[in-house]
């Protein structure tokens, strides 16, 4: 089944700015970008993906996109969920199959992972929700056909999504991915990726280099 990835990504300037208490602007946006790199990195290495397609603004974004299965689309400067909008339509009119609308900010995200939930048995009209460490958040749909619901990110977005997708005729379950749990919005979030980086020495190469230098840079 064909199935395109959807990545929005706002501007590396603009990102991470709960933790401005922790680091400084140029060091948020040097850890937005390593952690953008790392999902790009885990798709690329995704057999069931079909094509990436990157929805974004912002020219570093737009540089680091390459691969012969990466596109590029120009978010108009719309939020996140409208961004998400734009590209499961984009891969609608292009004929796919699926949509799999995924972070920027998911650095542990692993393919291994992510081609199981693709190879997951869903109806022919159908979202699969996967949820954030806390259960309430989302950090990726896979969407059968990519209008099978409009996406609607934020607090709450889990329950949300679910009733969006009953009400568009769409079969919805919530399906837990490990690696997709964690993003990086709050301190908490970033001593939780520390944490997994003591644990396990061979993941999201580019978030942890770029972690242990601003972790050992002054503000």
């Amino acid at each position: 089944m064909a199935t395109i990835a959807i990545l929005p990504i706002k501007s590396f300037g603009q990102a991470k700015q709960r933790l401005r208490e922790q680091l400084a602007p140029t060091h948020r946006r040097r850890l937005a970008e390593a952690m953008y790199r790392d999902v790009l990195v885990a798709l690329g290495h995704t057999e069931a993906i079909a094509q990436i397609l990157v929805v974004t603004s912002d020219q570093r974004a737009r540089e680091l996109a390459v691969g012969p299965r990466t596109l590029l689309l120009d978010d108009q400067g719309l939020g996140h969920s409208e961004a998400a909008v734009l590209g499961a339509r984009a891969g609608l009119e292009s004929g796919f199959e699926r949509t799999l609308l995924v972070p920027g900010d998911c650095p542990l995200l692993d393919p291994d992972e992510l081609d199981a939930l693709l190879a997951r048995d869903a109806a022919a009209r159908s979202a699969l929700i996967v949820p954030d460490r806390h259960g309430t958040g989302t950090n990726a749909l896979l969407l059968r056909p990519p209008d099978a619901l409009a996406p609607a990110f934020g607090p709450g977005s889990c329950r949300r999504h679910v009733q969006s997708a009953r009400a568009a005729g769409s079969a919805a379950e919530v399906v837990t991915v490990s690696s997709l749990a964690l993003d990086i919005d709050t301190p908490d979030d970033l001593e939780a990726l520390i944490g997994a980086f003591e644990r396990s020495g061979d993941v999201a190469i580019h978030t942890r280099a770029a972690l242990g230098e601003l972790l050992r840079s002054p503000a």
